[in-house]
């Protein structure tokens, strides 16, 4: 029977830690944390995002604030918005949500955010500070997955790592992270993409497998070997009749297949989506001055 990463209840106890290093803080005089989440739209998944992200401030005692833009949102009106909140020092992190509406460029909106303020680690100088090992903060889903692992004694090191899936927002800062020399790092690392050939037989060299691609139950039980570690990243809905709304969410891995071929695993929902939470909140508090790397250690 593998074990279950449970990053909820982890995620639970890392936001309490949290929370006792921003009362501390608070105590000692530094600044209220404060989050802004930009979404131009109402695209519905990202609306329900952004309400986990003020779920999770309001029982940290973060600030928080929701800041709603109509879908024809132009380009200046949108850089107009992002500089004020660049220039507001009661503000500590600001996102931009993604998917961006088609006429708004994702790489130009993520460039507007000033790189102090950048919690979600995609402005260009933060991704560089990461891909030197110097990171000002750290990636949310890709911090996720290592502190995971690292909490249940998983050590990347001297593993074969095999993630599936190049994103920006995972697979490229995670397949970084797990390859630097440093805590949650040393790992041998391979990147899958849909150009990888014969890719059952490349997931089955993994000793930990990370899937990030976004394809339900795209993993079998024949696609890993005896003992992996598997944290599946992937979030899709599935239409299911039986459930109240109409569907049921599955990640990118088989689980009833892989489960019973693993020493461990991560499930979806309940694995890495808490810890990418987590992470965002101890980003913010990084970027209001708290020190909060203790937080995370076990």
């Amino acid at each position: 029977m593998a074990i279950i990463l449970d990053g909820k209840s982890l995620s639970a106890t890392l936001r309490i830690r949290l929370k006792k290093v921003l009362e501390e803080g608070r105590a000692a005089g530094k600044p209220l944390p404060f989050f802004v989440a930009m979404q131009v739209g109402d695209d519905l998944p990202s609306t329900v995002y952004i309400r986990a992200k003020e779920k999770a401030c309001e029982e940290m005692g973060i600030g928080f604030r929701h800041h709603k833009l109509p879908a024809e949102t132009s380009m200046e009106d949108l850089r107009r918005a992002v500089r004020d909140v660049n220039e507001d020092d009661s503000v500590h992190g600001l996102i931009v949500q993604s998917p961006l509406p088609g006429h708004l460029e994702e790489i130009e909106v993520q460039r507007m955010v000033s790189p102090l303020k950048d919690v979600d680690c995609f402005h260009p100088e933060n991704v560089g500070l990461l891909y030197i090992g110097k990171p000002r903060f750290q990636p949310c889903t890709a911090a996720g997955v290592v502190e995971l692992l690292l909490a249940y004694g998983v050590e990347p090191a001297g593993k074969r790592v095999v993630i599936i899936g190049r994103s920006v927002i995972v697979g490229r800062p995670l397949a970084v992270m797990m390859m630097l020399k440093a805590r949650g790092g040393d790992a041998t690392v391979t990147v899958c993409h849909s150009r990888t050939p014969d890719l059952p037989a490349v997931c089955r060299e993994g000793d930990i497998l990370i899937p990030a691609i976004g394809k339900a139950e795209l993993i079998r039980g024949d696609w890993v070997k005896e003992g992996v570690v598997v944290v599946d990243v992937g979030i899709n809905r599935l239409p299911d009749s039986s459930q109240k709304r109409g569907y049921r969410i599955v990640g990118d891995v088989a689980f009833t297949e892989v489960e019973p071929r693993s020493s461990a695993i991560a499930p979806v929902p309940g694995g890495v989506g808490p810890m990418t939470v987590a992470i965002l909140m101890s980003n913010v508090m990084r970027a209001a001055g708290y020190d909060v790397n203790p937080a995370f250690e076990q």
